[in-house]
Formats: C-alpha cells, sequence, structure tokens
C-alpha cells in the first residue's frame, strides 16, 4: 500500500475508532488495515494509535498526524480536480432530515449523480445529534435555529411555516383569531434532540394587541409594540413527541396545535384534514442549515455537495 493510501486508512481509523469498522467501509482485509498502520509507525518512529480490546484511539501524535492527513488528502484532491476538469470522486456520507430528504433531495439526486458520477453518496436519515467525525459522516442538512457548535454551518433555504390543527380539534376547542385567544387550547409538543426541552410556538407579530385591565375592571386591547417581533408561546399538551412524522400524524388526530414547515403540510391543508390557523401571526422561517467538520472544508466532494444543496432549493417550490 503506497503513503497516500495508507494516510487514508488511518484517517478512517481514527474517525471509526476501529480496526475492523475501518476493514469494512473501505472493503479490505482488516490484516492490511493493521498492516498499514504498522507501516505508517515505523516510517514515523512514533506510536500513533492507543489499543485496547474493545477502544482505538489516537496518541497526541497520532491526532497531529491526523489533521496533517486530513490537509495533505483535501489538497491531493484539490489538485487532481484543478487539471484536465477533473471531477471529484470517492465515498461521500451525508445524514439528512427525512422529510427534507423525502420532498427535496431524492427527487433531485438523478441530477447530481448525473454530474458527477464518480461520486459514491451514503445518505443516513435522522434528526438526532450525530458525531460527525466519529460516524465518519461528511456533512449534516438540519432544520432550525442552530446550537453552538464547531461545525461549519451554511444557510441552504429558509422554509416558509404554518400553524394548524385538525377540524376535530377545532369543533372542540373552537378557532383562535389572536393571540389571547390561545387561552385554553393545547399544543402537540415537539421535544428538541439538542436540549432535549418542548419547543414553544413561535408567532410574528406587528402591532400586537394585550389586553389591559380598566378602572371599571373591563379589559380592553391596547397597542403594545408596532415593529415585528416574534412571541413564543407554550401550551398544555397530552403528547410530546420527537419525530416529525409522529408529530403531523398527533395534529391529524386532534390531539393539539402544531407548527410546521408548510411544504410538509400541503396535501393536508389541501385535503382539508388540516386546516391553517392564526395566517396573519405567521410563524418565523425555518432555517435549513448544511453543517460539516472543519476538516472536511477543503474536501471537493463536500464543497460541491454544499453548492448543489444551496442551488436545489433556490430552484425547488418550498
Amino acid at each position: 500500500m503506497d503513503r497516500i493510501e495508507a494516510m487514508r486508512v488511518f484517517i478512517r481509523i481514527v474517525e471509526q475508532r476501529s480496526f475492523t469498522q475501518t476493514a469494512q467501509d473501505l472493503n479490505l482485509p482488516r490484516s492490511t488495515v493493521t498492516d498499514a498502520v504498522k507501516q505508517l509507525e515505523k516510517r514515523l518512529n512514533v506510536r500513533l494509535l492507543q489499543r485496547t480490546t474493545r477502544h482505538v484511539s489516537p496518541t497526541l501524535d497520532g491526532e497531529a498526524y491526523y489533521q496533517r492527513c486530513l490537509r495533505i488528502i483535501a489538497d491531493i484532491e484539490d489538485a487532481e480536480m484543478a487539471f484536465a476538469n477533473a471531477k471529484p470522486r470517492g465515498l461521500l456520507r451525508i445524514d439528512v432530515q427525512g422529510t427534507l430528504a423525502r420532498h427535496f433531495v431524492l427527487p433531485q439526486l438523478p441530477d447530481f449523480i448525473a454530474r458527477y458520477p464518480d461520486i459514491e453518496l451514503f445518505i443516513s436519515e435522522g434528526d438526532r445529534l450525530v458525531d460527525l467525525i466519529r460516524e465518519g459522516i461528511d456533512g449534516v442538512l438540519r432544520v432550525g435555529n442552530l446550537q453552538d457548535s464547531d461545525m461549519v454551518a451554511r444557510r441552504v433555504a429558509l422554509l416558509p411555516q404554518v400553524t394548524c390543527a385538525a377540524p376535530r380539534y377545532l369543533q372542540q376547542h373552537g378557532t383562535p383569531n389572536t393571540l389571547n385567544e390561545l387561552a385554553g387550547h393545547q399544543m402537540v409538543g415537539f421535544r428538541s434532540s439538542a436540549t432535549g426541552s418542548l419547543m414553544p410556538l413561535e408567532f410574528v407579530t406587528g402591532a400586537i394587541m394585550l389586553p389591559v385591565a380598566e378602572k371599571d375592571h373591563s379589559l380592553q386591547l391596547s397597542i403594545t409594540h408596532s415593529t415585528p417581533e416574534v412571541h413564543q408561546v407554550k401550551l398544555p399538551t397530552v403528547l410530546s413527541v420527537s419525530g416529525a412524522e409522529s408529530f403531523v400524524a398527533a395534529a391529524r388526530l386532534g390531539l393539539g396545535i402544531i407548527q410546521v414547515p408548510r411544504y410538509h403540510l400541503e396535501p393536508d391543508l389541501m385535503a382539508g384534514t388540516l386546516v391553517e390557523i392564526l395566517p396573519e401571526y405567521a410563524p418565523p422561517p425555518m432555517p435549513v442549515s448544511f453543517l460539516y467538520p472543519h476538516s472536511r472544508q477543503l474536501s471537493p466532494r463536500v464543497r460541491i455537495f454544499s453548492d448543489w444543496l444551496k442551488q436545489l432549493f433556490l430552484v425547488t417550490e418550498i
């Protein structure tokens, strides 16, 4: 095995923390993977990995060498692409939230594959937090406001959202026409995978009408704000979920009010199984971001996929 291929093997071992998993990923005999590391350690005259029966981790020298290997491989790929109209090639691992994958990404994949036939694309579905380095993922596509992260984040879209409920729910609880009329209503809770807490409903208001008690104890409405503002409202819940499909299914069953990107509910809104409420207090749009480790920012595969996603959302109806 030449030095560059040995570097690629070493990178995967560090990311997977496993010789066996690396051998499976690269379709190599485990003995070949082991020999590659031995050759590197002999050439460098340092110990690169700490090995136990259950765990593999880089030494301090190994971590430093890993970072240099990443830059070297990225430079090689960039150099090769600069000549003879070379196109990126190799395995690209992407994790995508399920509804985004099915509505936006998968229908347009034939176009991406036609443009870059030498890229082998692996797509996993999820909306949980993933350890990109540990799991060997090159990038993730996520919706929502981002928590502090050491990942590189590129916003690729803003999805309009809608507040809605099932007709049976509205028949039982009434249809709110103002934010004040949300009193007595309930929501289907969506539990954040990042924080574990329930996500509040959000409403964008301009002139916000709030009740003020008069001297005769009657309630009057007064204007307290005149500029757009996002208001968060937490309603009681009888059910909370952590999956997008269960979230929508619970709303269809009349279990409460939800807010989701409009594209996800368009068939329900057209069929009448869900009804939009409070349209004049529309939720703020939902950001969509592509995240990847700093170590991948020079990767041609990651770069062209990020650019493709940006263009994809520009031309796809949302």
